[in-house]
C-alpha cells in the first residue's frame, strides 16, 4: 500500500479584537441583512496595533510544538500574501519565537489564498522522500481593504497551524489532484500598497471559472467522484461563497441543485470564517477545523478541498478522515481563541486600520494591547522586534 500522508495536526489562531458587523453597519448606513445574510459574516478579526502573520503564526504553531515537539520538524513553510518583507521569511522569526532546532529549512510561499496549499503539497513531497520527517506548515495572513470600500466587510485575520507527516492523526491526503492556473487581475496588491485592490465582479467570475478548471482537471486524472464526498472544504474569501461555488460545481457536474444538499456539504464548514472573517491563506484549512469540531463522526469519509488564490490559481483534491481523529482536535481550544477576542467600536477599528510604522528606521515601540502568547514589540533601524509574552 502507499505510504499514507497527510495532516496530523491542526491549530488555529485569531487577533485580539473583533468588530462586529453590526458596529460596520451603523456605521456606514447598511442593512445588516446584507452582511449576515447576503455575504454570510456576522464578525471580523482586527489585529492589535502589536499583532501581526509573525505573531499570529506562533500562536498557532505554538501548541503543535507543545503537543508533538519539533525533533523530527525539518522544515517549516510559511504561507502567506501579508508579507512583512520582501526578502526576508516571515517564517524565520516564528523559528526563532518558537525555539526550533537550528537545523531547520524555512521557506515563505506567495500565491494569494492559495499558497498554504501548495505549502502542504509540498510538505508531502518531503514527508514522501523521508518519512521520518515532519513539516510544519503554517498560513497567517491579515485581510485589509481600503475604508469604505466593497471589501471592507470580508476583512478578516488568522493562522493556521498544521503538522505534516507519515501516518496522520487527523486527514490522509490523496491523490490525484486538479489543477487550474490562469492570468487574471481580479485581485492583486503591488508592493507600495498596504491594502489590496479587487475588482468583485472578476473575482467571482474568476474563482467559479477555477472551480470548473480545477475539477475537470480533477476528474480527468482519475479522481473520484462528487457522490464520493462528505462534505467540501473551499476557500472562503466570504461564507456564501462557499455555497455559491458548490452549486456551480454541482451545476457543472450536471447535478440537480437543492439547498439542502448545498447546506449539507458545506454549512459546517463555515462557522469559524463567518465570524472571524476572510483569512486568506488559512481561510479553507479554518473550513477544515470547523467541520472536525462540528460533524458527529467523520471516521473514513471523504472530504472534498477546493484552494483557489486570486490571480489566479486553484487545486482540487480529496482527503480521507482517519480513525481516531476526534481524540485528537482542539475544539476547545478553537472555541477560545475566537471567544477570547474584545469586541472593538467602529472608532477603535478606525485606528487600528490606519495605523503603522513611521518609515524613518527610528526606535520606534507599539502599544502593549494583545494578550496573547507573542507580540511585536516595535521595530528599530528598520528591524522588526518580536518577543514572548
Amino acid at each position: 500500500m502507499p505510504l499514507a500522508i497527510g495532516i496530523h495536526d491542526l491549530s488555529f489562531a485569531t487577533s485580539e479584537f473583533v468588530l462586529p458587523h453590526t458596529a460596520l453597519a451603523a456605521h456606514n448606513g447598511t442593512e445588516i441583512g446584507k452582511y449576515h445574510v447576503g455575504i454570510g459574516q456576522e464578525s471580523m478579526s482586527v489585529p492589535a496595533a502589536d499583532e501581526d502573520i509573525v505573531t499570529l503564526a506562533a500562536t498557532a504553531a505554538a501548541p503543535v510544538i507543545a503537543r508533538h515537539g519539533s525533533d523530527r520538524i525539518r522544515t517549516v513553510v510559511l504561507a502567506t500574501e501579508s508579507s512583512i518583507d520582501q526578502a526576508k521569511s516571515a517564517g524565520v522569526y516564528v523559528h526563532s519565537l518558537l525555539g526550533l532546532p537550528s537545523a531547520t529549512r524555512v521557506v515563505e510561499l506567495k500565491q494569494a489564498c492559495y499558497g498554504a496549499t501548495a505549502g502542504l503539497q509540498f510538505a508531502i513531497g518531503l514527508v514522501q522522500r523521508d518519512p521520518s520527517q515532519q513539516v510544519l506548515v503554517i498560513a497567517s495572513d491579515v485581510s485589509k481593504y481600503d475604508l469604505d470600500s466593497p471589501g471592507e466587510a470580508t476583512q478578516g485575520a488568522a493562522a493556521v497551524a498544521m503538522l505534516v507527516g507519515a501516518d496522520p492523526g487527523l486527514v490522509r491526503i490523496e491523490d490525484p489532484s486538479g489543477l487550474f492556473t490562469v492570468d487574471v487581475m481580479d485581485f492583486w496588491r503591488p508592493n507600495y500598497r498596504t491594502t489590496a485592490l479587487v475588482d468583485g465582479r472578476e473575482s467571482i467570475g474568476a474563482y467559479l471559472q477555477a472551480v470548473e478548471g480545477a475539477w475537470k482537471d480533477y476528474s480527468e486524472r482519475g479522481g473520484h467522484s462528487l457522490e464520493q464526498f462528505a462534505a467540501f472544504c473551499y476557500h472562503q474569501p466570504f461564507t456564501k461563497m462557499a455555497h455559491k461555488a458548490h452549486r456551480h460545481l454541482l451545476n457543472y457536474c450536471s447535478h440537480d441543485v437543492h439547498n439542502d444538499d448545498v447546506t449539507r456539504a458545506v454549512g459546517r464548514t463555515t462557522a469559524y470564517n463567518r465570524v472571524i472573517g476572510n483569512s486568506y491563506t488559512a481561510s479553507v484549512y479554518l473550513g477544515l477545523a470547523a467541520l472536525l469540531d462540528q460533524a458527529d463522526d467523520l471516521t473514513g469519509e471523504r472530504i472534498g478541498f477546493l484552494s483557489y488564490g486570486s490571480g489566479s490559481v486553484a487545486e482540487f483534491f480529496g482527503g480521507t478522515i482517519v480513525a481516531g481523529y476526534q481524540d485528537r482536535l482542539r475544539t476547545e481550544a478553537n472555541i477560545e481563541a475566537v471567544s477570547r477576542r474584545r469586541p472593538i467600536d467602529y472608532v477603535g477599528y478606525r485606528e487600528l486600520h490606519e495605523w503603522a510604522f513611521p518609515l524613518d528606521g527610528g526606535d520606534h515601540a507599539t502599544p502593549q494591547q494583545t494578550t496573547g502568547p507573542f507580540r511585536l514589540s516595535g521595530i528599530s533601524g528598520h528591524k522588526r522586534l518580536y518577543q514572548a509574552c
